[in-house]
């Protein structure tokens, strides 16, 4: 705390309401005018006030530096800008249902990766993912470690109500609110106080109808869209508006949206993308695949350079199918292509 308050103190404001803007609401409150002194550094700003003023409004200098240097502290968490970025994920094997140790000594799962689970329904995907959403430290059935940036986690992980390490798109998006896309996404954007609003809110839905197969407008009602433009619409705004370093998307395969665009969508936000899938062509776009085999992590495969060949060909299969689902939908009579 004492390194933050020192930089406050002698920061100017003007640099400072740049970088926070959200501390004007903090000179506000206390009546602080700072209207024609922004170019003062924080202390010059308060050398200003002579011994009458200061006794008058009651002003308590060293206060106002804590009290400074503590806010914007909570707001970067609760904003996503504190400098605790996650860098990385590590896997440490615990057991599988039958209490054998899992097949690997450690995966280490870095920004900006694509990792695949693959398995049999049931084969224990989803407590993979509750291990690292919770960061189990061996506290939980299947004895897993989660190590954040090589390093036991902060336990803001487990208990903070903000700080989410993962964000779920699960495959069935359902709306119920009373908002059209424009009004739904516009109050994310004003809970994460975010500086260009107008700006990321078009952004969001311009990568959402990139996404979808049919495009909708911004005063479209949430609960009308498909299930393609719901995911897509929640693909983009995860992407865009969340914090969370970790995105688990649950076979997007069956959402009808662009598979290979959502994904270059959230690698672009520094996303590490876990992706529970049975469709070969994504599983082969991911970096890894972790094979799930009773409750355990039986193998961890890395994408191999004959395995990019064969994506190819799969991707080009995929893209006749595609060609002939969109005539279809468009009434046209199909034919070779």
């Amino acid at each position: 705390m004492k390194t933050i308050t020192m930089d406050i103190r002698s920061e100017k404001i003007e640099v400072l309401l740049k970088n926070y803007p959200f501390l004007i609401s903090y000179f506000n409150d206390n009546n602080l005018e700072i209207e024609g002194y922004d170019h003062l550094s924080l202390e010059d700003y308060f050398a200003g006030f002579d011994e009458d003023e200061i006794e008058e409004s009651a002003i308590d200098v060293e206060l106002h530096y804590k009290q400074i240097a503590e806010f914007v502290k909570q707001m970067n968490v609760f904003l996503g800008r504190d400098e605790d970025k996650v860098q990385s994920v590590t896997i440490l094997p615990g057991t599988d249902k039958s209490g054998n140790r899992e097949n690997f000594e450690r995966m280490e799962i870095k920004q900006g990766e694509i990792i695949c689970i693959v398995g049999p329904t049931g084969s224990g995907k989803s407590r993979l993912l509750g291990d690292i959403e919770w960061v189990a430290q061996e506290d939980t059935p299947t004895s897993r470690k989660i190590l954040i940036n090589n390093d036991i986690p902060d336990k803001k992980w487990r208990f903070s109500t903000s700080d989410k390490l993962v964000a779920q798109i699960s495959q069935n998006m359902n709306f119920v609110m009373d908002l059209s896309v424009y009004e739904f996404v516009e109050l994310h954007a004003e809970s994460r106080l975010v500086e260009n609003k107008e700006e990321i809110i078009q952004r969001i839905i311009d990568s959402a109808n990139g996404l979808a197969g049919e495009k909708f407008t911004p005063d479209t009602p949430i609960t009308s869209l498909s299930g393609g433009q719901s995911r897509a619409l929640m693909i983009a705004d995860t992407a865009i508006l969340s914090k969370s370093p970790i995105i688990l998307i649950d076979e997007i395969e069956n959402a009808g949206i662009d598979r290979k665009q959502a994904l270059d969508l959230l690698l672009s936000e520094d996303k590490v993308v876990l992706m529970a899938t049975h469709d070969p062509i994504l599983a082969l776009m991911g970096d890894k695949r972790i094979v799930i085999k009773n409750g355990g992590i039986h193998k961890i495969i890395e994408t191999t350079a004959s395995e990019r060949d064969i994506l190819a060909v799969l991707e080009e299969m995929d893209s006749k199918l595609l060609a002939y689902r969109t005539k279809l939908r468009q009434g046209e009579i199909l034919t070779k292509l």
